[in-house]
């Protein structure tokens, strides 16, 4: 199904302040499709672990709260606890050296990625992205393709001291564009993007493509559903057209 007609199954966004003059966005199942990177590192850890493979369907519901939280699902559906415990720091550790390898390599962009993302600039938005990914592979990530030019900014999962859904790096990146978070949408696929967001006092948005834990999309509390990120720049261009003064 072709993404304008996506867009014409969802509502306008409403958005509940004034207008919008920056975007946070997410950057694993928002922005780039990462599950089959994510399954090929966690199999050679796998295998170094003489555990069983996993397969990209089970990588969607564990992606999203950063690496620790994919490795100690992984590790949870293979072992007792208190083996999952005791082996967890050699598998993240064996984790992080084999994404560090592949990363990109099984990767596409979704759908008006690219599009979205100049057409917020074109607007005069201020764009930050903020991830639960390390920084080190989401920076990695956006400069192979090309989408680093578009951020003003990158936090990932280690950047702080707390990842998403808690609501410091959107506040952290807010204040890193000298915005208010009053001013600011939060766009990503979960609900910890929708959490994060809301905590911090951002409006926030959806896309229903990405990984949401496994959930539809339709269990995020959020101020819309856009089918992609150019959806999004025109619903926060017609959001602003109708705020201004």
């Amino acid at each position: 199904m072709s993404s304008s007609l996506l867009a014409a199954r969802f509502d306008e966004p409403v958005f509940p302040h004034g207008p919008i003059v920056a975007a946070l966005i997410d950057l694993d199942g928002t922005m780039i499709d990462t599950a089959d990177d994510f399954t090929a590192s966690l199999n050679r850890m796998l295998v170094q672990l003489d555990l069983v493979q996993i397969k990209r369907e089970e990588v969607v519901a564990y992606v999203g709260k950063g690496s620790g939280h994919l490795v100690h699902s992984v590790l949870g559906q293979r072992l007792e606890t208190h083996a999952a415990q005791a082996c967890f720091d050699q598998a993240l550790s064996i984790y992080h050296h084999e994404y560090a390898q592949l990363n990109g390599q099984q990767t596409r962009l979704y759908p008006e990625v690219i599009e979205g993302l100049a057409a917020m600039r074109a607007a005069g938005l201020q764009l930050a992205c903020v991830t639960n990914k390390p920084w080190r592979f989401a920076v990695d990530l956006l400069q192979q393709y090309s989408l680093d030019g578009y951020f003003k900014c990158v936090f990932g999962g280690d950047s702080l001291a707390e990842k998403k859904p808690h609501p410091l790096p959107m506040l952290t990146a807010c204040s890193a564009l000298h915005v208010a978070p009053i001013q600011a949408v939060a766009i990503g696929d979960s609900e910890n993007d929708a959490l994060a967001g809301r905590a911090a006092g951002l409006a926030t948005l959806a896309v229903p493509y990405g990984y949401n834990h496994g959930q539809p999309v339709q269990t995020i509390k959020s101020d819309g559903i856009v089918a992609t990120l150019l959806a999004a720049a025109n619903a926060i261009a017609a959001h602003n057209l109708k705020a201004s003064p």
